[in-house]
Parts: structure tokens; C-alpha cells; sequence
């Protein structure tokens, strides 16, 4: 199929659901935005569009979550989606006479794949919020539930629905806690790692990150390389900086530092996410793992806080649970006992995080609040 333009939509789910088909019906490329997204990041979308033709073989368009810098425009063929609907079927345990819950917002490429796999009448019915939050009664007749953890544990804390039976999750790290409680709910849990730009690359069952079905793993001086019959074909204009998708044949990477070990793959972040500081190279992912395993602790953001000589120290925003905070001598001694003194915050912050579309922490806006001091220090 070859696309004729990219059409930008944005408005509330259920209307842009409806945008989405007529779009893709029409031979168009559909480019979902946040309707939250401010106004400056919507007209730099719709510059893009208005002047960029995409490519001929384009059927689907994303932007990227943003949660590290400025999103973009990424591009695939509707094989690259497709090629992994029976994959995730049989994760979901479900079909076109099933429902899935899809917490976040159509502009998150996890909700526009499950959208792809409906239109292609191989999926389960999508449910969709009726406003910015998939409330109880939206979720009601789901037998499935595809989103990120910060939204299963909404779910699971507004009471799952009673036909709920399969989680897919994604996005960001889940917390082991959060799986046990799922499945203590009768939810079985497959936990995924993927991209934009290279869909889904590995799955989590409950024994480990493995190849998805399809991708080969390979590991180069610490950086994860795929190949894959998912990877998108790449980003709809060219950018000011250096682009996370790069390609080496049938290989590529988004730069992600990961260990591949007798087949189980072990993250360790993007490589331009590692924090300097003195003669130590700190991963935040590895620090954030160690916080968020603290009772109270519901998410965490680790960055770089520049510090003259020793180049960076290690700060933290410490998200709290609902069922409150940790005092920050525990948060200190859990640090001392389970971290190289190098890796330790030095600075500790609390507040909510703010998000992307998706429900991923936005660490480039969670750094920039606590160093303009715009949330609590708390140490």
C-alpha cells in the first residue's frame, strides 16, 4: 500500500480511534499527538507533516515518548506491526471476541499497535478512556489489558475488572511487587522491552527477558543490537542531532547498554543516560531498581545533577507510593547496603512524576523541576 500524506490527529481517544480508521482506510498514514501536549509541540508536528511527504512504503507513523528529549516522527510498514499479531494473540489469550484495556492514549505507540491489530481484525476490541484516565467502568468487560506499569497499578488499585485475566506491560521497568500482586488477582503477566523505532524486542514471562518471538539479541561492547522483522523503517525527517536509530545491515539499536546472558537479556539504559561522576560511570536504571524495591517507593527518576570537578553527583526523585512515604534515612541506608558509593544519590527529591503519553517517566522534565527547584528536596 502506498501512503498518500500523514494526517496529524489529536483530540480525545474515542474521537482520534475513530480518525485513525478513516485515515488508515484511506491509504493515509495517521500521526496521533497528546491532545495534552502543548501547543508548541502540536505546530511543530503539523510543520512536519505539512512538508514532509512519507515514505512509499509507510502505513504507520509514531512519535517517539519523548521521555529522555524532543520526540520524533517514526515510520513503519504495516508488515513490521502485523508480523507480531499472533505473537502477542497468544500473550493476550485473546481475539477479536475479546475486549483489551488501553490506558494510554492513542498518541502512545503500545495503544496505536493495539489499534493496528482491531483494524486488522485479528485483535480484541479496544476499550479507551471517555476522558484522559481509563476509569473502572471504561475497563469493565476487558479480558486483557495492554499499557504501561504506572497504569496496571491504577487498574489494580481501582479494582480490576472481574473478567481481567492477561496483562501485556511495557514501557518501563515492572517492578516485581507489581506482577505478584497481578497475578495474586488471577491477571497472568507478560512484561515486554521494546522501542519505537524496533517494536518488540524482548518478553518477561516470570523467568526473564528472553528474545521475542522472532528477534535475534546480540550484544556489542555493551550495546544491544537486534535483528528483527519488526524495526520501523525510520524517521520521517531528518533531526538537528544524532538520531537513535542506526543500522548496521540487517542489524539496528536505539543504543540501549544492555548483558545478554544464556539467553536472558539484562537492561541497563540508554548509553547517553549514564551519569559521569568523578572516575565512576553510574547507569540510573541500575540505581532506580535498588530505589524502587523500597517499601513506598512507587516509581523513581535518577539523573546527573553537574557538580564542578567531580562532573556529576547522583540525584534522585523518589516517587511515593499510595500507601506512603519512606523517611529518608531508610532511603539512605537501603542506598549504603546495596550500592557502590559512587552510585548513591547525593541529592533526594519526592514528588509525582510527571509522564509521557504512554505513562513512562519523563526523565528530562523530571530533571529539569528539581534543578529549578520546583519540587521537594528532601536530603
Amino acid at each position: 500500500m502506498t501512503a498518500h500524506r500523514f494526517v496529524a490527529l489529536r483530540g480525545p481517544a474515542r474521537t482520534v480511534f475513530a480518525g485513525v480508521s478513516a485515515a488508515h482506510a484511506a491509504g493515509d498514514v495517521p500521526l496521533v499527538v497528546d491532545e495534552r501536549a502543548p501547543a508548541a509541540q502540536w505546530d511543530t508536528v503539523r510543520a512536519v507533516v505539512d512538508g514532509t511527504r512519507p515514505h512509499p512504503d509507510a502505513v504507520w507513523a509514531t512519535l517517539t515518548s519523548g521521555s529522555s528529549g524532543a520526540p520524533r516522527i517514526v515510520q513503519r510498514t504495516a508488515a513490521s506491526w502485523a508480523a507480531s499479531f499472533p505473537a502477542i494473540a497468544d500473550l493476550l489469550d485473546a481475539g477479536p471476541g475479546d475486549a483489551v484495556a488501553l490506558p494510554a492514549p492513542p498518541a502512545s505507540s503500545l495503544t496505536l499497535f493495539s489499534l493496528a491489530h482491531a483494524l486488522d481484525g485479528a485483535g480484541p476490541r479496544p476499550l479507551l478512556p471517555h476522558g484522559h484516565v481509563l476509569t473502572a467502568e471504561d475497563a469493565a468487560e476487558a479480558t486483557a489489558f495492554h499499557g504501561t506499569p504506572h497504569a496496571l497499578r491504577a487498574l489494580l488499585e481501582a479494582g480490576a475488572p472481574r473478567r481481567l485475566r492477561t496483562a501485556l506491560v511495557g514501557g518501563s521497568h515492572l517492578d516485581p511487587r507489581l506482577r505478584r500482586q497481578a497475578e495474586e488477582s488471577g491477571i497472568r503477566v507478560a512484561a515486554y522491552y521494546g522501542a519505537a523505532e524496533l517494536s518488540y524486542v524482548a518478553i518477561d514471562t516470570g523467568d526473564g527477558l528472553r528474545a521475542f518471538p522472532g528477534v535475534e539479541l546480540d550484544v556489542r561492547d555493551g550495546e544491544l543490537w537486534v535483528r528483527s522483522p519488526y524495526t520501523a523503517l525510520g524517521y520521517a525527517a531528518a533531526s538537528d542531532g544524532p538520531e537513535p536509530l542506526r543500522r548496521d545491515g540487517d542489524w539496528a539499536t536505539v543504543g540501549d547498554r544492555a548483558e545478554l546472558t544464556d539467553g536472558r537479556l539484562r537492561l541497563l539504559g540508554r548509553a547517553d543516560d549514564a551519569i559521569l561522576s568523578a572516575s565512576a560511570t553510574i547507569v540510573p536504571e541500575e540505581v532506580e531498581s535498588v530505589l524502587r524495591a523500597i517499601p513506598g517507593v512507587r516509581d523513581a527518576v535518577v539523573f546527573a545533577l553537574p557538580r564542578g570537578r567531580v562532573g556529576a553527583l547522583v540525584a534522585a526523585v523518589i516517587e511515593p507510593s499510595a500507601d506512603g512515604m519512606p523517611d529518608l534515612a531508610q532511603l539512605r541506608r537501603t542506598a549504603d547496603e546495596r550500592l557502590a558509593p559512587a552510585h548513591r544519590p547525593r541529592r533526594w527529591f519526592v514528588a509525582d512524576l510527571p509522564r509521557t503519553a504512554s505513562g513512562k517517566a519523563a526523565r528530562a522534565e523530571t530533571a529539569r523541576r528539581a534543578t529549578a527547584g520546583e519540587v521537594d528536596r528532601i536530603g
